[in-house]
């Protein structure tokens, strides 16, 4: 956890707390409480003309149900994209949608994933569509089905077709790990001797920035996913940390020490190259976050005497303090639409993840676990994932924005931390 005031700290904080603990090899989420008004949905088994690798529907159920938003009903019986549907049945069961489909295998190998949303009550057609996948994507196949039936009937985005990314450790390796946003299909771009921190998802989703020890110092390494290359981007003398992307995925703003005190710089994002410094104050700056449009950059600086979040525009200028709520409030994150500033707020020697509404100025605490870490919000905005412990041992929450539900991602094998939720993908 965060114990000291100065912010240079952060880093080498969160190293002193990974003991020797093994990696995440999965995760199972434990939802809490429920939206507003929760929808009552019947999603059947979809028909097949075999047994393809994935149960679709299952998928699709699983994402509604976590969400907190449905009260899914499984009707326990299969149903295909062209019916036909009992909707006194479905009636009958408190059901006012219903979802059925197909999954067929194609000459090619591929699979062919057909669903309908139907209206139980106006019995007739919400929604249809047809994705074709490969067998290893049928998981894919069915986040995205769920993430169109999220959208229809809240008109929200889903975010259940989105990645996230987080850091575990196992004996004496660490791992970068990526999954489904349920923490399923765990993969590990890279493993190493040496501590990772502070992941970061490039705008489309194909890299990531992150720290490594691995030269004996802190350096930062843009990482894509695709192909396994790694550049170092920033290794310049000193600490090197905290990347965070511009929106258009060109710039990557870092804490460097290079100059002194750890400042706040610009760099391009592909090889490093022209770099620019941004702030100059006799406090340290770190923890960069770009407002959605590109212009503005908040940050946590102690140029006050205290660790607090700031903000200034990126083509320089006066910066001004935001947060107000407490004596110690650092790591920002920008909610996608620009209007919402979440935080780590310290209040009563105890760390919660704290939510600043840009418009009104009013601050709230989001959070009750009192040892928060590392906040990240979904794509959507409707979300925030951070890190807390409970029993010892550490965890990932995820709540809505509104309190309302919250969902805790474990792993028996071990703890993870560092969350860094992914863009939708394109």
């Amino acid at each position: 956890m965060i114990r000291s005031a100065p912010i240079l700290s952060f880093l080498f904080v969160f190293l002193l707390g990974f003991g020797p603990r093994e990696a995440a090899t999965q995760v199972r989420i434990d939802v809490s409480g429920v939206g507003g008004t929760q929808l009552p949905i019947s999603v059947a088994t979809f028909a097949s003309d075999g047994r393809p690798a994935q149960d679709v529907a299952a998928v699709v159920r699983s994402d509604l149900a976590r969400s907190g938003w449905f009260r899914v009903i499984d009707p326990q019986q299969t149903l295909s994209d062209t019916g036909p549907v009992d909707y006194a049945g479905a009636r009958a069961r408190g059901a006012e949608t219903v979802v059925g489909g197909t999954v067929t295998r194609l000459p090619d190998g591929r699979y062919d994933v057909r669903y309908k949303l139907y209206d139980a009550v106006r019995q007739n057609v919400l929604a249809a569509e047809s994705l074709v996948a490969a067998e290893a994507d049928l998981r894919l196949a069915g986040h995205r089905v769920a993430d169109a039936i999220f959208e229809k009937l809240t008109g929200e985005k889903g975010v259940f077709s989105t990645r996230i990314a987080f850091v575990t450790k196992q004996g004496g390796r660490y791992r970068l790990n990526v999954a489904d946003w349920d923490g399923e299909n765990i993969q590990s771009p890279l493993v190493s001797p040496e501590p990772i921190i502070s992941p970061s998802w490039s705008p489309d989703g194909s890299r990531l920035a992150y720290v490594s020890f691995e030269a004996k110092k802190p350096v930062v390494y843009v990482h894509t996913l695709a192909t396994g290359q790694r550049t170092a981007v920033a290794n310049f003398k000193g600490s090197n940390s905290a990347p965070a992307w511009s929106p258009d995925g060109r710039t990557l703003a870092v804490a460097l020490t290079r100059d002194g005190l750890s400042q706040i710089y610009l760099i391009n994002a592909a090889d490093g190259s022209n770099s620019r410094r941004l702030t100059s104050s006799n406090g340290i700056d770190t923890e960069p976050a770009f407002s959605p449009d590109g212009r503005s950059l908040y940050f946590t600086s102690d140029r006050g005497g205290a660790p607090q979040v700031y903000r200034m525009p990126v083509a320089g200028g006066d910066a001004t303090r935001m947060t107000f709520g407490s004596t110690y409030n650092v790591s920002p994150r920008i909610s996608p639409d620009g209007k919402q500033l979440a935080f780590l707020t310290r209040r009563d020697g105890k760390y919660f993840v704290g939510m600043k509404d840009l418009a009104s100025g009013n601050e709230t605490v989001l959070t009750d676990g009192g040892r928060e870490e590392s906040p990240s919000f979904a794509p959507n905005g409707r979300w925030v994932m951070y890190t807390t412990q409970e029993g010892g041992r550490d965890l990932l929450m995820a709540t809505s924005v509104d309190g309302r539900i919250k969902q805790r991602l474990t792993s028996p094998t071990g703890d993870i931390r560092e969350p860094a939720w992914g863009p939708f993908l394109k």
